[in-house]
This record gives structure tokens, sequence and C-alpha cells, in this order.
């Protein structure tokens, strides 16, 4: 079993030495796929398995055709750069084509929860004035019944058993399109998702998130990850000509951290639909060219367990309710299954110390909890490989990211007084930290009220309170603010 404990606390040089690079012109859709598909066009992205036993995979080269002609068919409906497309839909293959689709389009994806009922869907709908949705048999009745207050929303594709209750059917859209279609040279700001998060009063606000913050993702991610398979190295996957850093070009081979690459695969129960599926899961590990498994079911702890067996998965994302549920009803894991584990990354509550050490004995993994929000997310957490987790500890600010706890007058507090936990607009180098979004959707009032000072060169309050002890760790305190979370999300 792996082990994921440190020789050394590497932590000081690899957050003093780290550099972002973030290129004028950044698509997700062509870093995340496109790139794959010129290269490694055979390589399996998307590994799919729906609870009633139907499986599938998707090569690189595959996802990118079938986005292609989604793409041809957005844009006969009309659909032009910076338009919304709402992506109704859970974890299945039609979300990710759709996501990269609307990517390389120059428009703009808003992931919708399966969950959302007719009123939360008729807002979001209203007030991004989506353009189209693409909606399968999990949402599809309340979309429907949501559509006669939305005037914007033209046109409904209908995916999967869903097909035929829409005004155009997915099967159809696609089988008339070409599969060549050139993605659009987004710059790096041009907005790419429109993630709406909620709080206990005041509606929903709509965080419009930038290409580039897939880049201000990506420290945090192989951090957490133990390195994503570039197990052996001792600096992060890097796209650049051995600089230590992390950015994005447009050609390029696999993505090299210098070390032994293994064969990583990622699954998580994270809805798509989420900031913590999409821009934790799905995305950062199509970045690196690996294979993600995605199941269409309910969360079961028996059914995790078997998932990660079969799909021999090394790399997870998983929120504290689902290990504490996988901890009770399997206590013994090993003599049931047989695991290839080498990272597990946990957020949105604390993991706690039966967790924590259930996960060492029982897995072979230390877990590396993670803090983050939609706006700015991936910035604190751990990387048990290269510095030791602190159990209950919310982590250590991630390398690219300028962390501090302040009081209300945005001055930083000192070393165990609580404050509020708060990321600057710069790095520790005086450059743009990519990770931030570009503001709320049509309210920009509660844009300004985020910062202390001038949004691009200032604190960005996150609303969570904590201390930061002297070795920089962050512990958690609560909120500071009107949001509330359940199991992980931010609830309206």
């Amino acid at each position: 079993m792996p082990t994921s404990k440190p020789s050394v606390d590497s932590y000081a040089a690899l957050y003093r030495d780290f550099r972002w690079h973030v290129p004028q012109h950044f698509n997700i859709a062509d870093m995340c796929c496109g790139r794959w598909a010129r290269h490694t066009p055979d390589a399996i992205a998307i590994r799919f398995e729906h609870e009633d036993g139907t499986q599938a995979a998707l090569s690189y080269g595959e996802l990118q055709r079938r986005a292609n002609r989604l793409s041809h068919a957005l844009a006969r409906l009309g659909v032009v750069e910076g338009d919304r497309v709402a992506i109704v839909m859970p974890q299945r293959i039609e979300t990710a084509i759709a996501n990269i689709a609307v990517f390389q389009l120059g428009a703009v994806a808003m992931p919708l929860s399966m969950l959302f009922g007719p009123d939360a869907l008729e807002y979001r709908l209203q007030n991004s004035e989506a353009s189209v949705a693409i909606v399968d048999e999990s949402a599809v009745a309340n979309l429907l019944a949501a559509r006669p207050n939305c005037p914007s929303l033209r046109t409904v594709i209908a995916a999967g058993t869903a097909q035929g209750q829409g005004d155009l059917d997915w099967s159809q859209a696609l089988q008339r399109e070409s599969e060549i279609f050139s993605a659009l040279a987004t710059r790096a700001d041009d907005a790419a998702v429109l993630i709406y998060t909620s709080g206990t009063t005041g509606p929903p606000k709509g965080a419009l998130i930038p290409h580039r913050a897939l880049i201000g993702n990506l420290s945090g991610f192989v951090c957490s990850q133990n390195w994503f398979g570039f197990a052996d190295s001792d600096r992060p996957p890097s796209l650049g000509k051995g600089e230590r850093g992390m950015g994005g070009v447009n050609e390029g081979p696999r993505p090299s951290g210098g070390g032994q690459e293994t064969q990583s695969v990622f699954w998580s129960p994270a809805d798509w639909a989420w900031t913590g599926g999409l821009m934790d899961a799905l995305l950062p590990t199509l970045y690196f060219g690996r294979t993600i498994v995605a199941y269409q079911g309910r969360f079961a702890p028996e059914k995790a367990f078997d998932l990660m067996q079969r799909h021999r998965v090394t790399h997870s994302f998983l929120f504290p309710t689902a290990l504490k549920a996988m901890m009770k009803a399997v206590p013994s894991p090993r003599a049931q299954y047989e695991l290839r584990l080498r990272a597990i990354m946990s957020a949105g509550e604390a993991v706690g110390d039966a967790v924590f050490a259930y996960c060492e004995e029982q897995l072979g993994v230390t877990v590396n909890e993670m803090f983050g929000q939609t706006e700015i997310n991936y910035v604190v957490g751990n990387c048990a490989s290269r510095w030791p987790a602190r159990p209950g500890s919310m982590g250590r600010p991630y390398p690219g990211h300028r962390i501090a706890v302040i009081d209300d007058d945005g001055r930083e507090c000192a070393r165990g007084t609580p404050g509020d936990v708060a990321v600057h607009r710069r790095d520790i180098h005086g450059h743009l930290d990519p990770v931030f979004f570009i503001g709320y959707w049509k309210n920009d009032d509660a844009t300004r009220s985020k910062f202390t000072g001038d949004p691009q060169d200032s604190w960005c309050r996150t609303g969570d309170s904590a201390v930061m002890d002297t070795d920089g760790y962050l512990w958690y305190q609560g909120r500071s603010d009107d949001v509330f979370k359940a199991a992980g999300y931010r609830i309206g």
C-alpha cells in the first residue's frame, strides 16, 4: 500500500520558488481535450458507469469529435461568444462533452444541479439570461416547469432518456454536424463558467469564472493529489521548460514533473455541477490527460469501494461525510477490496481525528484537507507527500496563493489571533493570482464588497474565520458571513 508520509518538510522551498505562467490566450477546452485529441487520441478520457450496470468508455479523440459536433449545433442555434448555456446533468459523458463544446465556442457554461427544483432553476435561468439549456432525465421535468418564466431560454436540448421532451434531441443535434471545429482563441481572462453561490439571506450570486482560473487551481490540485502520479518528482508538473511553476501552452507533450509517471485514474462522487466536481475533479484530470471515472447513481459506501477497485482508482476527492459513511459501512476495507489509492483530497468541513486515522490505517493514505470557494478555489490545503498534515487543520497556503488572516479593517492578524481568511489578488512575487473570479454576475456592489480595496491589488475576504499558527497552518473557526454549508456544499 503506497504511503504519503513526507521524508522532509519541503513546503518553504516549494512556496518560495513557485511561479505562475499564464499565457495571454488560454482555452480550457483546448487544454483539457484538444491537445490530447491531437497527441494521444486513443487515451481514455472518461470511464462511465450507470447504477443500472451500463458502462462505456470515451477516448480523448472521441470526446473532441463529439464536442465539435455540439459546438456546431450550438452555433447553429445562435450561441455566440459570451452567451450562457445551462448544463443540467449529473456525472455522465454528455456533461463532459457539453462543457468542452461550450468552452471552445467561447460561450459560458452554467452548470446547474439536477437537485434544483423549478424555483431555483427559474431564478438562475432568468438572472443569467441563458439562451440554451442542455438537460437529461434527472431534471427535465423541473426545467420545463421553470421555462415559462424564462424568456431568454430559446432552446432546450434533451439528452439521455429525456430525448423527445425538449426542442431538440441530443442525438439529432450531433448527427448532422461536422466533426471538425476550431476552438476560439479566448483570452485567459475571458469568462468560461458561471456558478451560482448562495447564502441564508439575499438571492444567489453568480460567480463568473475565467479560463485562467483552471490554471489557478492546478498547484492546489497537484499538491492535494500528492503530485497526481508524478510521485518521484520534487517539483509540480509543469508545461514550461524547467521552470518551477504552473501554466499552460497550446501545444506540447504530456506534462512532466521530471520523475516517473504513473497511470493515474481519478474518481469523485462530487457533482460536476458544482465547483468541487467541475474544477476540483473533472477539468484538472482532463488537463493532465488522465482518466476520470463518471458514475451516474446515488452514493453508497460499498459502491464507492467497488468502483475504486474495478476501475483501479488512484486518486480521489471525497467529502468528509462520504468518508464517515465508508468508515462506518466498511471498517476493514483491505480485507474486502484491492485498492490502489495514492491520494485522497477532502473539503467542505473538517475530516476529524477518527476519519483521518481510518484513512491512514485502513486505506494507507493520509487525507489532504483542502479549503477554497467558488470565487477563489483551491487556495489552502495539505500535501502529505511534501509536508506533514495536521489532523483538523485546513492546511497551509498552496504555492502561488498569498493567504492571511485579516481583521475587520483589512489588517493582517497576529499568529494565533482569529480573523477572516483572505486571499490577496497578487502572489508573494507581486504577480496576479489566476485563481480569482471575474466578479459576480450583474452585481458590481457585491464584487467590490468582497475586496478590502482595489480588486487588482488587495485582499479578498472568504467569509471564513480561522487562526494561523506559527508554522502557517490554518485552523477553521466558523463562518463570518451568511453562507452556510451541508455535506461540503454551499446551500441556498
